[in-house]
């Protein structure tokens, strides 16, 4: 249970969000790479689930139905990603399933001692991360909070356990 995190105050639905379950979610972000970006391009989901099936398409097209040994090896490399990868999710698509009141504004994010007051806009960009280099954030977790443009990347808030929404 000390893993898990709710979003709860000025909000029409109070949410549970479970980090362990993150991995395996395909809006997951590579902050080994994402921080250093120079700009950070807002990505059309269906654009980019329409590429990757056109992209599979077009490959079962040219070599056929049964995977060449290029594709096995992709997924190896890609296993090995998310076995060794440091990784981050979007906190706006919670925030949007939790529905914040109308009368709502700022978005509290409590840690052990510390607490990060910013306004909802700001909120839907942070970043919450959920792993490094392969493995959950016992010690300090479940969950850290960044800023999107990384001004925080060296002193994130840490020990998350509660969002509140005022």
């Amino acid at each position: 249970m000390e893993n898990i995190i709710r979003i709860e105050g000025k909000v029409n639905f109070s949410i549970t969000l479970d980090p362990g379950v993150w991995i395996f979610d395909d809006r997951r972000i590579d902050l080994d790479t994402y921080f250093a970006e120079e700009t950070h391009e807002k990505k059309d989901e269906l654009e980019e689930y329409t590429k990757a099936v056109s992209k599979h398409w077009e490959r079962e097209i040219r070599e056929g139905a049964i995977y060449p040994p290029t594709l096995k090896s992709e997924r190896k490399f890609e296993k090995e990603k998310l076995l060794n990868g440091t990784f981050g999710i979007k906190f706006g698509p919670f925030l949007h399933n939790a529905e914040p009141q109308s009368d709502s504004s700022k978005v509290v994010f409590v840690g052990q001692g510390r607490e990060l007051e910013v306004d909802i806009p700001t909120a839907q960009e942070m970043i919450l991360a959920f792993s490094k280099n392969g493995k959950p954030l016992k010690e300090n977790g479940p969950v850290h909070a960044y800023f999107e443009d990384g001004s925080n990347q060296d002193a994130p808030l840490t020990h998350i356990h509660k969002i509140i929404v005022k």
